[in-house]
C-alpha cells in the first residue's frame, strides 16, 4: 500500500462525445490526452468504450467488428501519446480475445508507453438499451491494481460501480484511486420522471465507495445523445472525482465535453483512514455468507 509519505499526483478525466467513426474517436481521444497532460494531469482516464458510440443499444452480430485485440491499434496509438506526454492512461476498449470471445476491457498504459496490464469488466448488465450480455464475456482476471509511475491505481468499469464488494476488493489492493470508465445515461421516456434520482443515485453510490474504503474515486462518463430520438440514450456526463471523505473535488456538466483535473494525496488518504478505520474493524471472520447468492 502507498505510504503516508508517498507523493501526490494529478489525475485527469476526459468526458467527450463520440461519433460513428472509430478512427475519428481515437484521434479525438489522443488529442484530449495531450490537452489533459498540458493541464497537469499525470494519470488520465478515458470514458467507457470511447472508440465508438455505445453500440450495446441493440443486439447486432455485425457490431462485433468494432472489437480489436489488446495490444492493438488503439493501445499502439495511446502508447505513443502516453510516452510523448509522460502520462499514464486508462483506456476502455472492446477487446477481441479470440474468435467469438469478447470482453469490455480497460487497458492501463504507463508513462513510458508500456502496457501495464488489463482489467476485464466483471459485472455485465442486460437492460433495455444496455444489452451488454450479448457482446461481453464476464471478466476473469479479478480485481486488479496497477503500479503507474505516479502511484498505484485500480480500475473497475461502469456497471461494476454499483457493487460495494468490487470497490472493496479493488481498494484492498492498496490503490490510492479507483477509476470507473463509464457510459450511463437516460432513456428518453424515463428522464422526466426518474432522471434526477437516477443521476443522484449514481453519484451517491460512488461517493459511498470512496467513504467506505477511504479511497479517491474518479468516474468518467460520456456525454451527448446517441441513437434515434424515441429509442436512444442521453448520456448524462457529470464525470467527477471524490476524495476519501466523500467530498466531490471537481465535477463536469451534463452536456458538455470537458477535462477534469484533480489531486490525489496519499497523506490525506492515510489521515481519513486513521480517523475512520473501517479496514481495522471489518469482521472478516463473519463474512463467509457473502459468497452465497442469497441468505434466507
Amino acid at each position: 500500500m502507498p505510504s503516508a509519505t508517498a507523493n501526490s499526483f494529478h489525475i485527469g478525466l476526459v468526458q467527450m462525445t463520440c461519433s460513428e467513426d472509430p478512427a475519428a474517436n481515437l484521434e479525438k481521444a489522443v488529442s484530449q490526452i495531450r490537452l489533459a497532460a498540458s493541464m497537469g494531469a499525470q494519470v488520465i482516464c478515458l470514458q467507457e468504450l470511447f472508440r465508438s458510440q455505445y453500440f450495446c443499444r441493440s443486439e447486432d452480430a455485425a457490431l462485433f467488428d468494432l472489437a480489436e485485440p489488446i495490444p492493438g491499434e488503439s493501445t499502439q496509438a495511446i502508447s505513443q501519446v502516453a510516452r510523448e506526454c509522460g502520462v499514464a492512461v486508462v483506456a476502455s476498449l472492446f477487446e477481441r480475445r479470440a474468435p467469438g470471445l469478447y470482453h469490455n476491457t480497460a487497458a492501463v498504459l504507463d508513462a513510458d508507453g508500456s502496457l501495464l496490464g488489463i482489467y476485464r469488466k466483471m459485472h455485465i448488465p442486460d437492460d433495455p438499451l444496455y444489452y451488454e450480455k450479448f457482446y461481453f464475456t464476464p471478466g476473469d482476471l479479478g480485481f486488479r491494481h496497477f503500479d503507474t509511475r505516479f502511484g498505484r491505481i485500480a480500475v473497475l468499469v461502469c456497471w461494476d460501480q454499483w457493487y460495494p464488494e468490487a470497490a472493496r476488493l479493488a481498494s484492498m489492493s492498496g490503490a490510492s484511486v479507483l477509476f470507473y470508465p463509464t457510459a450511463i445515461g437516460w432513456h428518453p421516456h424515463e428522464k422526466a420522471e426518474f432522471g434526477d434520482d437516477q443521476r443522484n443515485a449514481w453519484i451517491t453510490i460512488q461517493r459511498g465507495h470512496a467513504i467506505a474504503n477511504g479511497i479517491y474515486v474518479a468516474s468518467v462518463n460520456r456525454t451527448g445523445f446517441e441513437g434515434c430520438p424515441d429509442n436512444g440514450l442521453e448520456f448524462w456526463g457529470s464525470s467527477f472525482v471524490s476524495d476519501p471523505f466523500g467530498r466531490v473535488l471537481t465535477q463536469a456538466s451534463v452536456d458538455a465535453q470537458e477535462i477534469l483535473v484533480a489531486e490525489v494525496n496519499p497523506r490525506h488518504q492515510e489521515e481519513v483512514r486513521r480517523n475512520w478505520p473501517f479496514f481495522r474493524d471489518r469482521r472478516i471472520d463473519a463474512f463467509a455468507p457473502i459468497l452465497n447468492r442469497w441468505n434466507q
